[in-house]
């Protein structure tokens, strides 16, 4: 008789416990609604019509124009127009894709060529990503990447997790292509990755950014999955997380050589000086969230990889 009356206050309690988390959405986190972008890439390269997607409002927009982020969604996409020497180029490697009854994000990962002799020739590894903020358009060459990337967006909550659906493929072989030289095939295992920053950010009176890390959600994922994973989730650690059991150092501080980049109140893509952890019970400005299908840095990954995200939610 103790043993059910044992069972029963487990029960209660853990019904209790499931009472008291909420799961809150990120807008436009259901993955259901779709921007369409219809571009025509230059003569040079065939004049080929072209098809972007964009996390926003379902709509459609015409014609070879920069993309700003939409005022009603937070999510931006590495799949860009650029225009190298003049040169009217698309790189698409997220899609939307149909789910049950509504959609989910196919994040890809292709190998993108302009070769126009005499004036370009790059070929470059596009692994897919989608992240909150936007993107820097037209892109006009292959330097230093995350300087095309606006990261971040304002935010002051404090989940105790991220959660969402996700499905993934992984290819074997990994390639590096920069857009200088040959695609080359390097040794090593791709992951997909999925980031989560919690910031104290400030900007000072000549507009540089400075931040410290209040809050870290950090997890790579390798494997195929025969279906979706629903409701998968990744703790939130709040403050100076080195000393935590399970820490790694990919979840450490952004690097000084390797920044991540927003845009300034002048308007300006600058890196943003990650100074410090924050401590657990600061306030947090701004959240950094990217899902990446590799985790080997720009213009590598496993060529033909993908990783399906949907339902993507904070819980408190």
């Amino acid at each position: 008789m103790k043993r059910v009356f044992l069972l029963i206050g487990i029960l209660f309690v853990w019904i209790e416990w499931c009472s008291a988390q909420k799961v809150e959405m990120i807008p436009f986190g259901n993955m259901d609604h779709w921007t369409t972008r219809i571009l025509k890439e230059s003569n040079l390269l065939g004049g080929n019509t072209r098809y972007i997607y964009e996390i926003a409002p379902t709509m459609t927009i015409e014609g070879n124009k920069p993309y700003r982020r939409h005022a009603k969604s937070p999510w931006a996409t590495s799949s860009v127009m650029a225009s190298p020497a003049g040169i009217v180029k698309t790189s698409t490697s997220v899609f939307p894709e149909k789910r049950g009854n509504g959609y989910c994000a196919r994040l890809e990962i292709r190998k993108e060529t302009c070769k126009v002799i005499g004036l370009v020739n790059i070929v470059v590894v596009a692994p897919g990503s989608i992240f909150l903020g936007g993107m820097d358009e037209p892109i006009k060459n292959t330097s230093n990447p995350q300087s095309k990337l606006d990261q971040g967006i304002p935010f002051t909550k404090k989940p105790t997790a991220l959660q969402f659906d996700y499905k993934l493929h992984m290819e074997p072989q990994v390639v590096k292509a920069t857009g200088f030289g040959k695609a080359e095939n390097i040794p090593g295992r791709d992951k997909a990755e999925v980031c989560l920053y919690l910031l104290h950010q400030w900007e000072d009176k000549d507009g540089n950014v400075y931040a410290r890390r209040v809050g870290t959600a950090y997890r790579k994922l390798s494997g195929n999955t025969k279906d979706w994973v629903n409701n998968y989730r990744i703790p939130v650690w709040y403050g100076d997380i080195t000393k935590r059991s399970g820490y790694q150092s990919f979840m450490g501080l952004m690097s000084p050589k390797d920044p991540r980049y927003t845009r300034n109140s002048k308007g300006k893509i600058v890196p943003i000086q990650e100074l410090g952890w924050g401590k657990a019970d600061e306030e947090v400005t701004h959240v950094m969230l990217r899902f990446s299908a590799s985790d080997q840095g720009a213009y590598i990954g496993s060529v033909g990889s993908k990783f399906w995200i949907d339902n993507v939610a904070f819980v408190y």
